[in-house]
């Protein structure tokens, strides 16, 4: 009976069983230099690589991996890659050391989000970040609403760093609980403090419907005033 796949090439591509040796040397030859290259270039937390630092990841990672198990691809071709790659490193970080401009183009710079309990957003516009992927990275923070931060940035890594209202000092805030937040609507049902669902800015409104003074939105929600559990 005809076998439906061709074993030996699945498996071995044809190869000789001996390249497997090759493969496991190959393997330990580059696994050795990758961990010595990120040692020399000083590598960070993965949480705190720039869009750069990923990019050399990406980059070393490509040139490691290949020579593992190709047969065609040398060592010593490697070995090069991985030599320009580390002096490229080298010469992009000393330029960002003498550069602020350039720094700041190849590292990012630190931007704020919101401002005393409220979207800054002309930040908003320039970044990626979609506000449910912000307020996801909020509420891991055990923050409910907007009126409990004082100041939040996004860094450069793309951690989100966050300054508290001390709790005398909380107020009303546009709630980020999605039971609360999808409560959002066109219509104010009845006399209160709302926040408007798009910037935070927050006011007391009356029955009806009425536009953010801030962005001229008109989708509101019932604002809340809870203290932060710690």
């Amino acid at each position: 009976m005809k076998e439906i796949f061709e074993w030996n090439r699945v498996l071995f591509n044809e190869l000789p069983e001996v390249f497997l040796l090759e493969v496991i040397f190959r393997s330990a030859v580059m696994f050795t230099i990758l961990l010595l290259t990120l040692k020399l270039a000083g590598k960070r937390g993965v949480k705190q690589l720039s869009i750069f630092e990923t990019v050399i990841i990406i980059a070393l990672g490509s040139a490691a991996g290949d020579p593992m198990f190709y047969e065609d691809v040398g060592i010593v071709p490697a070995i090069i890659v991985f030599t320009v790659i580390i002096v490229l490193y080298r010469a992009v970080t000393w330029l960002t050391g003498k550069s602020k401009k350039f720094e700041e183009f190849i590292e990012g710079k630190t931007e704020c989000l919101i401002k005393d309990g409220k979207f800054s957003l002309s930040t908003f516009k320039k970044e990626t970040l979609a506000q449910d992927e912000f307020f996801s990275e909020l509420r891991v923070k055990s923050i409910e609403h907007l009126g409990q931060v004082k100041h939040a940035f996004i860094e450069p890594s793309g951690e989100i760093s966050v300054f508290y209202y001390d709790d005398k000092e909380v107020g009303h805030g546009l709630p980020i609980l999605p039971a609360l937040f999808t409560e959002k609507s066109k219509i104010i049902p009845t006399e209160g403090i709302y926040s408007c669902s798009f910037c935070g800015h927050t006011e007391k409104q009356k029955p009806g419907t009425a536009k953010c003074k801030i962005c001229q939105k008109d989708e509101w929600v019932a604002s809340i005033n809870t203290l932060r559990i710690t």
